[in-house]
């Protein structure tokens, strides 16, 4: 990256966020030399710990609400992904032709790396971590960021010419891309963020620009099972590749593959496709496949109390996801009772699939408030065993009365975390704190 290209530009950053990345962004400008003006709706309490993260930094702030006159001040806008291309303050922006990019987008333009993506309505962080698990056994200078919580922008000064980064990539990342990854992998597509977008139609446009600007040297690899993503092919120009559960690669062994069910399958044939696209040996493959333990916040246990197993999936975000898990702990655990701790706010999506799956598998349910819950109790109809909580700590307190040796415990919400969490991973957290306030009871006791 050419030093100095920001020194004394006018940068606004719209949106700190909570994860990360309006921080890296901040900071990255900072010590770019530019002078830096950070605009959140939120006010300086909700965004306590970002801020905390900007101490002693040379940056102004503007708070509790976006401002018209610091639209027209600034040169450049960097705009957090989860603010709308239809903020009436980016049309401002546009009007007087002021730049808008995001941190994703301008790290395309300004490195040199060879970039791997992922995208797909679940699974893409999973991937994701494998990948670079792998990839980090095989080269040297290799970088996982994105929508991950990793900050693309902290990493660019490090990022040399043909280094490796893998980039977990949302749809609101990829809307305003105009370059695609050399490598692009689309692990599924299903209903999500529908309060965001006007159809589905739309959030497939979303994610298909991840390969949108391929060019004929580069690789997407596809989901074959996925309907809706094999057909992306046709519109590819790049060269395309596919993985499927019902085509196993037969050079490589995929035992001691620590993480179960068949979407993790699918990521992991996902993943062992971009590893050949790079040559990585089939033993390399295998011996980092073993070594993988997953992700935090993914079907994660994280405690065992009095004999009932606790499970944090609070990135379950969407139905499909939860019925996911349903499936997968009542597969993998056949003679366990579960208790569903879920609920939280919709995203305009329909729950009567999820709460078919909660009928079949799930003794109890302990429902968190939103209008996501609402909707889950309406479609459960007649279902008796449901419990409301207001609270996290009273969600596994209650869940714990519900349980006996053998059963399982599982956050699992299928809706948004904002009415009651900061986001999911402090929703994850709280679950976790609760989980070992009981651990410590029982060691009381």
């Amino acid at each position: 990256m050419e030093k100095g290209i920001f020194k004394n530009k006018k940068v606004l950053v719209m949106g700190l966020g909570l994860h990360g990345g309006g921080v890296g962004s901040a900071k990255f400008f900072c010590k770019q030399g530019a002078d830096v003006l950070v605009t959140d709706l939120k006010t300086e309490e909700q965004l306590k710990e970002s801020l905390e993260k900007l101490k002693g930094l040379k940056i102004k702030f503007s708070l509790d609400g976006h401002k018209e006159d610091d639209f027209l001040w600034a040169d450049l806008i960097i705009k957090n992904p989860d603010v709308p291309a239809t903020s009436p303050y980016l049309e401002i922006a546009r009007k007087n032709d002021i730049a808008i990019e995001t941190d994703i987008s301008l790290f395309f333009k300004l490195s040199q790396a060879f970039i791997i993506g992922i995208t797909g309505t679940k699974g893409k962080s999973t991937v994701a971590s494998l990948i670079y698990h792998i990839l980090k056994e095989e080269f040297e200078n290799v970088f996982l960021a994105g929508n991950i919580g990793v900050s693309v922008l902290n990493l660019l000064p490090q990022v040399k010419e043909g280094n490796k980064v893998v980039l977990e990539l949302s749809s609101f990342e990829l809307e305003d891309l105009e370059q695609s990854p050399h490598i692009a992998v689309i692990t599924n597509i299903l209903p999500d963020h529908l309060n965001r977008y006007a159809g589905m139609k739309d959030y497939v446009e979303a994610k298909k620009r991840i390969f949108k600007y391929q060019n004929k040297e580069d690789v997407l690899i596809l989901n074959e099972d996925d309907a809706i993503v094999r057909q992306f092919a046709e519109e590819a120009i790049s060269n395309v590749r596919y993985f499927s559960v019902n085509k196993p690669p037969e050079d490589v062994n995929l035992e001691g593959f620590k993480l179960y069910g068949n979407h993790n399958l699918s990521n992991l044939l996902a993943t062992i496709e971009v590893a050949k696209v790079l040559d990585v040996s089939p033993e390399n493959i295998e011996s980092a496949v073993k070594s993988f333990s997953g992700v935090s916040s993914r079907q994660e246990i994280v405690g065992e109390v009095r004999g009932v197993k606790y499970f944090n999936d609070t990135t379950a975000t969407m139905p499909e996801a939860v019925i996911v898990a349903i499936n997968t702990f009542s597969e993998k655990f056949p003679n366990s009772k579960i208790t569903l701790i879920c609920g939280g706010q919709n995203k305009g999506l329909e729950y009567l699939k999820m709460s078919e799956a909660i009928k079949e598998k799930v003794t109890n349910v302990v429902m968190l408030p939103g209008t996501a819950s609402d909707k889950i109790k309406l479609r459960l109809g007649d279902y008796k065993n449901i419990y409301d909580a207001p609270s996290m700590q009273m969600a596994v307190e209650k869940a714990e009365k519900l349980s006996e040796v053998g059963d399982l415990v599982i956050l699992s919400p299928g809706g948004s975390s904002f009415n009651l969490f900061k986001n999911e991973f402090d929703r994850g957290r709280q679950f976790i704190e609760a989980v070992k306030k009981l651990e410590k009871n029982e060691e009381a006791s």
